[in-house]
This record gives structure tokens, sequence and C-alpha cells, in this order.
């Protein structure tokens, strides 16, 4: 009798995965016991022809709930090209915890006739059962997944409401000293020069280049795998994250609530108002604040008056010739044929602009409409204020009835009360007396002819808030601040104490 024909050899690829990266750098970690665990379960199947391949597809540090992982890849590649017959894991979620990722993985395996094999769970895709098996033991393993998302959701949200730091990052000005933010003395000088400086420069280029100049850099730390991370040199986008990172005033934003941490300050809250504003004053006027080199002077202040559109400082060359303009927005992204408004020469719009205010400020009765609308916007930014303040006020009161129960929130709401007191103060600073506004105006043309470009630009900006230009008509009309006149009055006094004038 003829013995049974042996069946054909199957190479087993057995694929092991952890969550994290700790423990791997041990002589025998969790990837290596998983591989052991199959190597087991495949030598008792060699009546079946299964032999191990020397392939190791290890994902450490990787999460089940997508397919970005590198060994998983290989894995997938050396499927399509057909050189494994039965892939190996030691539990269904070390394949995938999302249940349509796995079922993606599942069609691309039926397709190649690549069996699934786990080895704890005993059952393999090669049967009706297993199938059956399959997809009720990965639905439990979403669920698991999200399970474990919501109880981490939770913990979040109880720790921000104590006030505490949640873990991330670590940031420039705290050093994480047993998970609890501590203030880095060095560290919180640089922070609070760097806002200084924004103040200053007015533009994120600006103090870039001179934290460049200075050597500064971001956040240098060692991780928990003793790797050196951070100490990069300062981008736009983390010199904005770091410039409206609310931990820096002492508090923590959950959900819109803001939250009196545990940690120290380090930037004081009007500081940090500040800065708040002017960031919204440039995102609102694509940087009207930021200095160039050509010292564009209407730069982020122009409206298109056919289609309501910003319009864009711009600059070309031809041979020797050197040519500024003023372009629509709009044209500009979507063709000249798509707006009406003319490229309109800088040096001639700039002209025509200060002209204008200049004849503004000469004429008492259109000066006179000027002070009463920017009177008006003065006292009624001051009236809301002061009911902000009032508001925070009776808050704080009413919270303090009962401080051991509302302890949080009442340090939440002095934090309002310091914040709209500042604000106020500022707003209450550019009200001035319409005599005292009246002669501010009667003095922009002496003042503008005294200053140097970079100047003008900040003090036309300070005074003008929006400049609609009707280049068809040859018409402009503005939008002036409520506290213009006011910087304008104070750019007198500065001029006439460089003067000598008394």
């Amino acid at each position: 009798m003829s013995s049974p024909a042996k069946p054909a050899p199957k190479t087993v690829a057995i694929y092991c995965r952890k969550s994290t990266e700790e423990g791997l750098d041990r002589e025998f970690n969790s990837l290596d016991a998983q591989r052991q665990s199959c190597e087991h379960f495949a030598a008792s199947q060699r009546g079946e022809g299964w032999v191990v391949s020397p392939e190791r597809y290890d994902d450490g540090g990787f999460s089940g709930g997508n397919t970005d992982r590198p060994g998983l890849q290989r894995l997938m590649a050396d499927v399509d090209a057909g050189k494994v017959q039965v892939i190996a894991v030691y539990k269904l979620d070390r394949m995938s915890r999302s249940l349509t990722d796995f079922v993606g993985l599942l069609q691309k395996l039926d397709a190649k006739q690549v069996a699934f094999v786990s080895v704890t769970q005993h059952f393999n895709t090669a049967t009706p059962m297993g199938r059956l098996m399959l997809n009720i033991l990965i639905c439990f393993a979403q669920f698991e997944r999200e399970n474990t998302i919501e109880r981490i959701r939770d913990k979040v949200a109880a720790t921000k409401r104590q006030g505490r730091w949640c873990g991330g990052v670590p940031i420039l000005g705290y050093d994480v000293i047993t998970r609890k933010l501590a203030v880095n003395a060095a560290e919180a000088e640089q922070v609070r020069a760097i806002f200084a400086l924004y103040l200053e420069k007015k533009g994120l280029v600006g103090v870039i280049r001179e934290l460049d100049e200075r050597g500064w850099t971001n956040k240098a730390w060692t991780s928990g795998t003793n790797h050196r991370r951070g100490g990069k040199e300062f981008s736009k986008s983390t010199l904005s994250r770091l410039l409206t990172n609310i931990l820096y005033t002492g508090n923590i934003r959950y959900r819109g609530d803001l939250i009196h941490g545990e940690h120290a300050p380090i930037v004081d809250q009007a500081t940090f108002d500040a800065v708040q504003s002017l960031l919204q004053r440039q995102h609102r006027s694509g940087g009207a604040e930021t200095r160039n080199k050509h010292h564009a002077l209407l730069r982020g202040l122009l409206t298109c008056a056919p289609c309501g559109c910003g319009m864009t400082y711009c600059y070309s060359r031809r041979g020797p010739k050197f040519y500024q303009y003023y372009i629509c927005d709009h044209s500009r992204s979507h063709g000249a044929d798509t707006c009406p408004m003319p490229r309109l020469p800088a040096m001639e719009l700039e002209r025509l602009v200060v002209d204008e205010i200049a004849a503004i400020c000469r004429d008492a009765r259109v000066a006179g409409t000027v002070i009463t609308e920017a009177t008006r916007q003065q006292a009624s930014e001051v009236a809301g204020l002061r009911g902000r303040l009032r508001d925070a006020e009776t808050l704080m009161a009413k919270l303090g009835e009962n401080p051991e129960r509302d302890g949080n929130r009442l340090l939440q709401a002095g934090v309002q009360v310091e914040a709209a007191r500042a604000l106020l103060a500022d707003a209450e600073a550019t009200v001035i007396p319409k005599g005292a506004a009246r002669v501010a105006l009667g003095q922009f043309e002496p003042i503008w002819s005294a200053l140097v470009p970079v100047e003008r630009a900040q003090l036309l900006r300070a005074l003008v808030e929006r400049i609609r230009v009707d280049g068809q008509a040859g018409k402009v009309s503005f939008v002036f601040r409520a506290g213009g006149i006011a910087a304008l009055a104070r750019q007198t006094a500065g001029v006439s104490t460089a003067s000598g004038e008394p």
C-alpha cells in the first residue's frame, strides 16, 4: 500500500505588534513572546506542510487603529508577490483593531488564497466557522478599542477640570517633573522676551530673524527612550503656536472654558491679550503689520470696491525698470477678467490716499464728522467693556460665597476680571477731548513730513482701519479706527517734544 502524498509546503508569515515602545529594548520582549507562541503552533501543523518564514514582520510602537505600519506593509507586499500562504498572529487585535481595516485586509488575503490564523483563539479563515468567529471577534476588538478611547477622554476631561496638565510635547519655559509643569527660569525669560519682541516687531518674520540671530530655538528635551527631541529653529507655525499657547498665562483651556491651572504663569494676562489682539488684526488684514523691504504703505489696508476683496501689493522688474502696484486678490487668483478693478500704480495710489487724509484733516466740517464718529465708537467700546467687567465682577462675587465648592471657577473668574480691567484701561486711554482731537488732526501734515517710511506705515495703520478703493472712478473712502485720533495725538506730542516745543 502506497503512503499518502505529502501536502505542498505552505510558507507561514508570523506578524507581531506592540502599541508602545516600552520594554522593546529588553533581551526577550513582547514581540519575541508573540513570535514564539506562533512558532510553536506552526510546528504542530507540520503535517499540513507549514514552514515558518525566517522573515520577521514586527511593528513595535504602532497602533492597531490603522494600517500605516511598516511591518504590515512589507507583509502585504510579500502576500501580493505570492511568497506567503498563511499568516499567523498571537491574537486577532495584533493584526487590527478596526473592523473596516480588517475586512479590507481579509478581502486581499481571500483574493490571494492566503489563510489567516489566530493561534490563541483557535480559528482560521479557511473554514466557514472560522470566518464567522473572525467577524465576531473583530467586532469585540473594535468595541474594546472605542471603550478605551472613551475612558481616556473621560480621564483627560477630569484632569483638565482640575487644572492639571495632561501631557504631550513639553513647551519652552517649562520642564516636566513628575508629570507636572515646573517653570524653567532661563527658558521663561526667553518666552517673555519673545512676547515682547512680537509686540515690538509687529510681525512673525521680524521676530524669527531676531531669534535666529540670538541662537534661540524651540524646546529641547529627552524622550522616555533617551532620544533627543526638539531644539529646532523657529518657523512661522511654531512661533505662532508659542504666542497663542494659553498655558503661559497659568491657565488651561478645555472645550472653550478657561480653567486656572496648577502650574505657575510665565506671561501676564495683559501682555498675552495684547499679543492675541495683534495676531487677530494681522490675520484679518493679511499681515498688515508685517514690514516689507519696499515699505508698501497701504499693505493690508485696501479693499476693492467692485468685488469687496482685499488688495495685494506686488512688484515686477523689466530690465532696469522696477514696477510697483496694488492688485485685487480675486483678480490675481482668478484672472483679470473676473474683476473690473485695474492694477493701480503703488506710488500714485499712496499719494492719493495721503492727500485725501490731509484734505479731511484740513476741512473743519469733515474733520468734525470723523471726530464725532470716532467718539461714538469709543463710547460704545468703553460701555461694552464696562458691562463685561461688571458681569465678571458679579460672577466672581457670587462664586466667592462658596469658595470651597467653586474654587476653580472662582480663580477663572478672577482671571477674567483682570483681563477685562486691562482692556477697559486701554480703551479709556484712547478717549481724548474733541478740542485735542481737532488739534491732532490739524497737525497731520507736519507730522507726516517728519516721519520715516516705516513710521508712516505705523501711523497710517493706527489711524485707518480700512481704505475702500474705486479705481475706475478714482475715489477712495476711509474707515477710521476708534483710537486712531488718540494715536495721532500721541504722535503729535512726540514730534513736539523732539522739536523742543513746550
